[in-house]
């Protein structure tokens, strides 16, 4: 793999992409979600670029990889809560749909990225 640097990785600018996203979407929340589902959703979006970046400077594949998991996990807590506002009525059919794509793609590419370092990782070990 001949990545310089987490900006290189097409993963991680998606997910900066989602995040862009995820901030405006939040925006059409109540005033009353302000502190708590906004705010939850903001940290889950920033964690899953913020993961692929701190992973990938790591010195490790082993890192790197278990970073990427996380990523995975704040991804997951994301979709969940994208649900969550389409079921409270604060998002609309399609932008839910929209956000689980994004989100879909981003899992993807993460599963992807993981599967390729396990490989690299499995032959540097074999």
């Amino acid at each position: 793999m001949s990545v310089l640097y987490y900006t290189d990785l097409d993963v991680w600018k998606k997910s900066m992409d989602l995040a862009v996203a995820v901030y405006e979407k939040v925006k059409l929340l109540p005033k009353e979600e302000l502190y708590a589902l906004s705010d939850q959703m903001r940290r889950a979006v920033v964690s899953i670029p913020s993961n692929i970046a701190e992973g990938q400077q790591r010195n490790s594949t082993k890192d790197f990889i278990r970073f990427l998991f996380v990523a995975k996990g704040s991804l997951s807590e994301l979709e969940t809560q994208v649900m969550l506002c389409e079921r409270l009525n604060y998002f609309k059919k399609t932008d839910t749909e929209d956000l689980l794509s994004k989100c879909s793609e981003i899992g993807r590419m993460l599963n992807g990225l993981i599967y390729r370092l396990n490989c690299k990782q499995n032959e540097n070990n074999g």
